[in-house]
């Protein structure tokens, strides 16, 4: 399973899931201050499910499936 890990995530968590072997990437490193949406595109294009403790994903990934049912 491949992992990104939002900025609110706890690092330490991010470097115990990496140490059990989980192939997780971390936002708060690779692309600190970056939008949702930004976020989203990168889970998407990585194939990534987003840990995160931010309330407002679930709007996001309704307006994604939203816009897509419309195209």
């Amino acid at each position: 399973m491949k992992l990104l890990a939002n900025e609110n995530f706890p690092e330490k968590s991010v470097f115990y899931l990496r140490s059990k072997g989980f192939d997780i990437s971390s936002i708060g490193n690779d692309n600190p201050s970056i939008k949702d949406n930004a976020v989203m595109a990168i889970a998407m294009n990585e194939e990534r499910t987003i840990l995160t403790f931010d309330r407002d994903y679930g709007e996001l990934i309704l307006d994604i499936i939203t816009n897509h049912k419309e195209e």
